[in-house]
């Protein structure tokens, strides 16, 4: 790709991020939460066994130690409990509490319209092109290193 074309595709992305993450700061502000605190949420509301700590990092992309801060301020709001895992001592595994559990329910229809809001005019074609290329950036950009100087 030109240097001119990727410095474009990088800043519509940054800036693409950045207003939606202050318009889902909006959003959740209303009901009291983070962006991050609502992705927690979400992905624990599909799954009936909670997910380990491990797991969320993960699939939020987040520092394990950022996770584990995320958690003991859900947990302490009553949203989400931690329990042993009967598998696997050394873990634990994270699921809603029924409060977190109608705290999500109750978000959740408004996310879901902002999300068809959002997307209504992008074509199922180039919604996969886009995270084709979505996917190809965030392959490099794990790799990014500044020279040291």
């Amino acid at each position: 790709m030109k240097s001119e074309l990727a410095h474009e595709v990088v800043r519509q992305v940054l800036l693409t991020a950045d207003i939606f993450l202050r318009e889902s700061r909006r959003l959740f502000r209303r009901h009291g939460l983070t962006a991050a605190q609502y992705n927690v949420l979400n992905l624990l509301a599909t799954e009936a066994g909670g997910l380990s700590q491990r797991q969320l990092g993960d699939l939020l992309v987040v520092d394990r130690s950022n996770v584990t801060g995320l958690v003991d301020r859900l947990e302490k709001a009553g949203w989400v409990r931690r329990e042993d895992d009967p598998g696997d001592r050394r873990i634990y595994r994270v699921s809603l509490t029924p409060v977190g559990r109608r705290l999500w329910e109750k978000i959740a229809p408004d996310y879901g319209r902002v999300v068809r809001l959002v997307s209504a005019k992008v074509r199922d074609q180039d919604a996969r092109t886009a995270l084709g290329t979505l996917r190809a950036l965030q392959a490099g950009a794990v790799g990014w290193r500044l020279p040291d100087a």
